[in-house]
């Protein structure tokens, strides 16, 4: 099965007219007008990618993947690909053989999110490192992935949170971080760029970075903000307690030495679609969807 050009995505072979209409407006932007992303699919299975990443097809694929075209039932229709959320075990390794076959049979590598700041690292080892070194061969444990190696590809599995997907061309190196807003307040992209550097010699402003739909300023309301989050975030607040942090994570990458040029954000909001993605806080039980790079 080939993968579609995008233009074909407004058709039925996406069940077009079952999504609400902010849905429908998305996916429409996608072809009539510049946006953000890309909507692609391949075997029927729809998922979004970058603009600026897309650019090096090449040398790396990723993809940014929707709740829909999969297995699981309600309340996980249809593309969940966590085991730990309570969805039957087949359907989830299903799906993720689905997302396998869509970035071209590769493997898929998942870490225990925890919402930290550690770092594994693969590279040319069976077995994930993390980074300051240290091998762990049963837990892989951490909220961010760095590789160098090809045909491995880094899934991070998100309902509301940020994926942050990193590639950089000159040492052909990828990342794909988990970011909620306690890997925020702790900075867990700054962190990963550093591992980036100090693993592999790259360069922050070499490095080509995608900040992944999330809870947007929108939908981020945290009424105990004071208790919750650092004062040093308090300035990406509105007035009803709504936080940006998907402004947040473009200023970590800057801070981090990306420069403002190479980092594309989707600007979609979870919460808002929750006929496109998987949403925590709106849905409670619920399933996570895969954001998806890795080097060909």
């Amino acid at each position: 099965m080939k993968e579609s050009d995008p233009s074909v995505a407004g058709s039925m072979r996406y069940g077009f007219r079952c999504f609400n209409k902010g849905t429908r407006d998305i996916i429409r932007n996608c072809f009539e007008k510049p946006f953000p992303m890309i909507l692609k699919q391949k075997n029927g299975v729809p998922f979004f990618q970058f603009p600026r990443l897309a650019s090096f097809s090449n040398d790396v694929r990723h993809g940014v993947f929707t709740r829909n075209g999969g297995c699981s039932r309600p309340p996980y229709q249809s593309m969940n690909i966590s085991y730990d959320v309570g969805d039957g075990r087949d359907d989830v390794g299903r799906n993720r053989n689905i997302i396998s076959e869509c970035m071209e049979g590769k493997e898929l590598v998942f870490a225990h999110q925890v919402h930290a700041t550690d770092v594994l690292v693969f590279s040319g080892y069976e077995h994930p490192i993390d980074g300051n070194g240290s091998r762990d061969s049963e837990k892989r444990i951490g909220d961010a992935m760095v590789t160098d190696l090809p045909k491995k590809f880094l899934a991070i599995q998100v309902a509301d949170c940020q994926s942050i997907l990193m590639f950089d061309p000159v040492r052909r190196v990828v990342a794909n971080v988990h970011s909620g807003w306690r890997g925020s307040t702790r900075n867990v992209i700054g962190r990963t760029i550093e591992v980036m550097g100090k693993r592999f010699g790259c360069r922050p402003c070499d490095i080509i970075a995608g900040i992944g739909p999330s809870l947007g300023p929108c939908c981020a309301e945290f009424i105990n903000y004071r208790t919750e989050i650092p004062d040093a975030f308090w300035r990406y607040k509105d007035d009803s307690d709504h936080f940006d942090f998907w402004a947040i994570s473009r200023d970590q990458l800057c801070n981090a030495g990306v420069l403002i040029e190479n980092i594309e954000s989707s600007r979609l909001c979870t919460r808002c679609n929750t006929d496109l993605f998987f949403s925590y806080r709106k849905e409670g039980v619920t399933g996570r969807i895969a954001s998806v790079i890795g080097l060909k």
